[in-house]
């Protein structure tokens, strides 16, 4: 069972604070072409769900990436705040505005069939293509 504790995070030039209620341990590399291009590499993420709260907010700019996605960033510093789904309001948050980290368990990759070749993580992981990504989390059809 996953471990739970608050988070508390901020950007590179504390512009803007993060708070998360319930903060599960359980960590997340996204190898997709849009996070590669976003971050200059996978994204390492921790699902924060919606219950997010930001300090600073007039200083978070979001940018549509997709019609389901937003990616938010710090205007000032450009520091990566948020990968969040529209629908649902789930925040994705990089690993490293966190400061305690103590405890946390990386244990999945997704897109992991765009991953380049020239870089591989030794923790073993649930491997997950995005058809199967998409597939688990699409909503039911009626």
């Amino acid at each position: 069972m996953s471990e739970c504790y608050e988070g508390k995070g901020m950007c590179l030039c504390g512009s803007v604070s993060i708070t998360v209620q319930s903060l599960d341990n359980s960590i997340g590399a996204c190898h997709c072409d849009m996070c590669r291009r976003w971050g200059g590499g996978p994204f390492i993420e921790i699902n924060c769900g919606s219950n997010v709260s930001f300090e600073g907010k007039e200083n978070i700019t979001c940018f549509a990436s997709s019609e389901w996605a937003e990616r938010g960033f710090c205007k000032n510093c450009g520091s990566h705040l948020f990968y969040k789904l529209k629908e649902g309001n789930q925040h994705m948050v990089p690993i490293g505005l966190f400061k305690e980290t103590e405890g946390l368990v990386f244990d999945t990759q997704v897109f992991i069939d765009e991953k380049p070749s020239y870089y591989s993580f030794s923790n073993k992981t649930k491997e997950m293509t995005g058809e199967e990504l998409f597939a688990e989390f699409a909503p039911p059809s009626e």
